[in-house]
C-alpha cells in the first residue's frame, strides 16, 4: 500500500471504530496523542478504543453511534513522501467533535495529533 491507501484504511477503521483495522494501517512507531488521555503507543490502542467507545455510549444511552465517526473536510499535502492529512470529525448523536493531524507514509500511519473542541463526559 501506499501512504494515501494507508490513510484511507485507518480512516476507516475510525469512522467503524474498529481497532483491528486501525492497527494494520499503522506503522510500528504509531502513536495517537489525544490532549484528554496522552500519547497512547500501537500497543494500547484497542484498550484506548475500548474506553472511548464506553465514554461515547454513555453518551447516547448505552448504544453507539453508527458510524462512530464522521470525518470530514480532510486536507493533504504530501512531500519527501510523507502524508500530511488533517481532517475534521464528529461523533454522531453527541457534541463531540475535532480535528485530527495525520503523519504517513509508505510504511503506515506514524501518528495522529487531535483536538476536542467538546469535552467528553466523565
Amino acid at each position: 500500500m501506499n501512504a494515501a491507501e494507508y490513510l484511507s484504511a485507518y480512516a476507516e477503521g475510525w469512522s467503524k471504530g474498529d481497532a483491528e483495522r486501525i492497527l494494520e494501517a499503522t506503522a510500528e512507531d504509531y502513536t495517537f496523542d489525544d490532549p484528554n488521555f496522552g500519547i497512547v503507543s500501537r500497543q494500547a490502542l484497542p484498550e484506548y478504543l475500548t474506553g472511548l467507545k464506553e465514554a461515547i455510549a454513555a453518551q447516547c444511552g448505552g448504544r453507539l453511534p453508527d458510524p462512530l465517526m464522521v470525518l470530514s473536510d480532510v486536507l493533504s499535502r504530501e512531500g519527501d513522501g510523507v502524508l500530511t492529512a488533517s481532517c475534521w470529525w464528529t461523533v454522531p448523536g453527541t457534541q463531540v467533535k475535532g480535528s485530527g493531524l495525520i503523519k504517513a507514509d509508505a510504511t503506515g500511519v506514524h501518528s495522529e495529533v487531535i483536538t476536542y473542541y467538546t469535552r467528553l463526559a466523565g
